[in-house]
């Protein structure tokens, strides 16, 4: 018998050794901490006083040089100190996962529950831990996604129980996982043992061939896995924990319906009436003047919680985080410049800011109120023009979103 379980071993370790190996690109260290909750829902209390003043009339270059500070510092997409992503829109505006299922977990302690679902909740307060004897090895999280589901770029692991540095200690922690595409062997990813967030870059995995929305819907669901096969050892407990594992990725971008679209006749049209072929007008940097193009490719996608900018002026509009505007004394900026970063030509932009000078096709706007909007609405964009990289949309010198050129997707496609 031991002779067989050297073998399966074994066979075990040179399956492994075939996987491709993936290391985290980034690192983000977690210092969470009762102190830390208690400073940040401090400064999140005087950022809303200053909130309604503006909202009551108050202009933004009159507050005090500390009011302006003070309301810049906090990012009002972050109402939670343990969340693991702000309230506003984000790859998951597109959808997520339909279901996280685990092979085991450790049973309720108190109000304390460790069931699979708590390493998608968003919070880095509550962790999934495996319930198997000894150190989990072999123990698995599973993700399903419905077909239409956005594309999967990015794995964003917790590692651990990170809510405290002694819970963090005292627990085990994950140092390879087994990452499967359908049950299909994908991946090792190679965790570090450190309290951060942890980031692994993936090709696209999920359905590319997205323009017959009907016929994607019709695609069976697709899974990944991500079993443990190595551990770091806990100081005090086998348990094997994981706070949080969720994603990033592409196919999440655009405008609410009813903005409106400078037409290359200077009429306007709403934008969800455009149709490839039409000719509109982008703003031509160099000489500072409009120039028609013609539409080569739409998107459209439902999301939730899309954001409303406003201005001095009483213009609005209405988009996600993550689409691009032109600024004055910025250049390109989204209140989610690193979800921007999938975009051809933004990959490197600013964070908008209330106080910022929107750039429209003759002037300036200046943005005094962001406001996060709940429930799910149908959004729209332009991806592809045959000249320019941005059009005008109720005014505004915003972003043609072009995703960067990437494979398509898995065998789910």
């Amino acid at each position: 018998m031991k002779t067989l379980a050297l073998v399966l071993l074994l066979m075990a370790q040179i399956a492994m050794g075939q996987l491709k190996e993936l290391q985290p690109t980034t690192v983000t260290p977690l210092a969470l901490s009762a102190e830390g909750e208690k400073a940040f829902n401090e400064a999140l209390v005087l950022f809303q006083k200053i909130d309604d003043k503006l909202s009551a009339g108050t202009k933004y270059d009159d507050l005090t040089p500390a009011e302006k500070k003070a309301y810049s510092a906090v990012d009002e997409t972050h109402q939670d100190y343990w969340a693991s992503i702000g309230d506003g829109c984000s790859w998951y505006c597109g959808d997520g996962p339909k279901k996280v299922t685990a092979s085991s977990y450790l049973k309720a302690q108190g109000t304390n529950t460790y069931e699979a679902k708590n390493a998608h909740d968003f919070s880095y307060k509550t962790a999934w831990v495996e319930g198997a004897a000894g150190i989990g090895i072999g123990e698995y999280l599973e993700y399903t996604f419905g077909a239409a589901a956005p594309r999967v770029t990015d794995i964003i692991i917790a590692n651990g129980f990170v809510k405290s540095q002694v819970a963090w200690t005292n627990n085990a922690r994950v140092k390879k996982l087994k990452m499967y595409v359908n049950n299909k062997p994908y991946a090792i990813l190679n965790l570090k043992d450190e309290r951060a967030l942890q980031t692994f870059k993936v090709e696209p995995l999920g359905n590319a061939n997205r323009e017959d929305l009907s016929k994607l819907q019709g695609k069976p669901d697709w899974t990944l896995k991500f079993e443990i096969v190595e551990v770091y050892k806990g100081a005090k407990y086998d348990d094997t924990v994981i706070a949080e594992l969720f994603f990033d990725g592409l196919d999440v971008h655009c405008f609410a319906k009813g903005t409106q679209i400078l037409m290359a006749d200077n009429t306007t049209r709403n934008i969800e009436d455009l149709k490839i072929g039409d000719r509109i007008y982008y703003l031509d940097f160099a000489t500072q003047k409009l120039k028609p193009a013609t539409i080569e490719k739409l998107e459209s996608v439902t999301h939730h919680g899309l954001v409303t900018y406003q201005f001095e002026s009483g213009l609005t509009v209405t988009s996600t985080q993550d689409h691009p505007y032109q600024l004055l004394h910025k250049g390109w900026a989204s209140l989610q410049p690193a979800h921007s970063a999938q975009y051809e030509g933004f990959e490197s932009i600013q964070k908008i800011e209330v106080g910022d000078l929107f750039m429209t096709s003759h002037g300036a706007e200046r943005l005094i109120a962001i406001t996060h909007l709940e429930g799910h609405q149908p959004t729209f964009t332009i991806s592809k023009l045959i000249a320019g990289n941005n059009f005008i949309a109720n005014g505004l010198v915003v972003g043609v979103e072009a995703i960067q050129s990437v494979k398509g997707g898995m065998a789910a496609d």
